[in-house]
């Protein structure tokens, strides 16, 4: 028996069925993926803010550890080349980032992030970013990843000369090693905030904060619903007499 309401059955059409079944099989996956990326997310800014001491990483690979581990590190810095990272803000003020080489005790090398200074007001004038020389030192800080960009118009490798520090926008790894002369470790690591050498440093966990995506998801999953409702109704006709 065809389903009635008043004068109205419902009739749906084939054309229309196909395409909201295929809407709503869209709309659940993006639904599902926003919900995964939530998932995700919430893990990392859980492991981000997770309490405890740091691994003193001696000579460990540190692209082995997890990304945002606490470590302790042992050696000098760099401070003659250094590494001036642009277009980097800080509550809607321009600014940079500071990368210094830091040369660990078995000769590896791995970049510092010192922390944000304001931008200076001139662009052909960075911000002095140097630093005295001192025997061995232990530092403590995060492992991550460079910055990436989104798109890459917004890309600058560090320019060619004998100039120090250099002026570099979303650069890779590999550019900077270039620059250097020697080979960087696979991380870079974000300088405890309470540590010594360092600017400014609020340290945040990547991308949009977990509760934004499962948001994403239930609106996602809203409207599936909403398209069913839609093609139900109207898919109810006028019946035929």
């Amino acid at each position: 028996m065809p389903l009635r309401i008043g004068k109205r059955v419902f009739a749906p059409s084939w054309l229309p069925a196909v395409v909201v079944v295929a809407a709503v099989a869209a709309f659940v996956a993006l639904g599902r993926w926003q919900w995964d990326r939530g998932i995700e997310r919430r893990a990392q800014w859980s492991g981000f803010s997770a309490p405890g001491p740091a691994l003193a990483a001696g000579s460990r690979d540190l692209g082995a550890l997890p990304r945002f581990q606490r470590v302790t590190l042992t050696g000098r810095y760099d401070a003659a080349r250094q590494f001036v990272l642009d277009n980097r803000s800080r509550a809607g003020r321009p600014g940079y980032e500071v990368l210094t080489p830091f040369r660990l005790e078995d000769g590896r090398t791995v970049l510092v992030n010192r922390g944000w200074l304001p931008f200076s007001g001139y662009r052909d004038r960075l911000p002095d970013v140097g630093l005295e020389s001192e025997p061995t030192i232990t530092i403590s800080g995060r492992l991550d990843a460079l910055p990436v960009a989104g798109l890459a118009a917004g890309r600058a490798a560090p320019g060619a000369g004998d100039d120090w520090p250099k002026l570099v926008s979303f650069p890779t790894l590999e550019e900077l090693a270039a620059a250097l002369g020697r080979k960087l470790e696979p991380r870079v690591v974000l300088l405890d905030e309470e540590a010594a050498h360092g600017y400014t440093r609020d340290w945040r966990p990547p991308g949009i904060e977990p509760g934004r995506h499962f948001s994403y998801a239930v609106q996602w999953w809203s409207f599936a619903a909403l398209a069913v409702v839609l093609w139900m109704v109207m898919s109810f006709r006028q019946e035929k007499r």
